[in-house]
């Protein structure tokens, strides 16, 4: 008979509060916050201040997925609110901007240093 593995196993779970993660400031009114995640992926938190605009043009040669937590991101002239999901496909570009601010949600691959 096989035993299967246990649901919950608390040594190898790691939990903290976003909110307690020390920020990076990235520009002028956003601010990312780096999480852990699986080898090879980027998990991160931004928060957008109302009337920021992300401070370079983003390129993902492998792609990004991103979950409006809260608020609302412009890209061009596309208004995605809370609840969104964005998913940028590979070779994808784009410089997110808010009017009222947000908060997102993404994971993408790490880049090969």
């Amino acid at each position: 008979m096989n035993k299967s593995p246990p649901a919950y196993t608390p040594e190898l779970l790691d939990t903290l509060c976003v909110e307690e993660v020390d920020p990076v400031v990235v520009g002028p009114g956003c601010l990312r916050r780096d999480l852990p995640g699986p080898e090879g992926l980027r998990v991160w938190m931004v928060d957008m201040a109302p009337g920021s605009v992300w401070p370079v043009v983003d390129e993902h040669g492998a792609g990004e997925a991103v979950y409006v937590v809260a608020g609302e991101v412009i890209e061009d002239d596309q208004r995605f609110g809370m609840g969104t999901y964005l998913y940028f496909r590979p070779g994808s570009r784009h410089q997110p901007r808010t009017e009222k601010g947000a908060q997102l949600f993404g994971i993408n691959p790490r880049r090969r240093e």
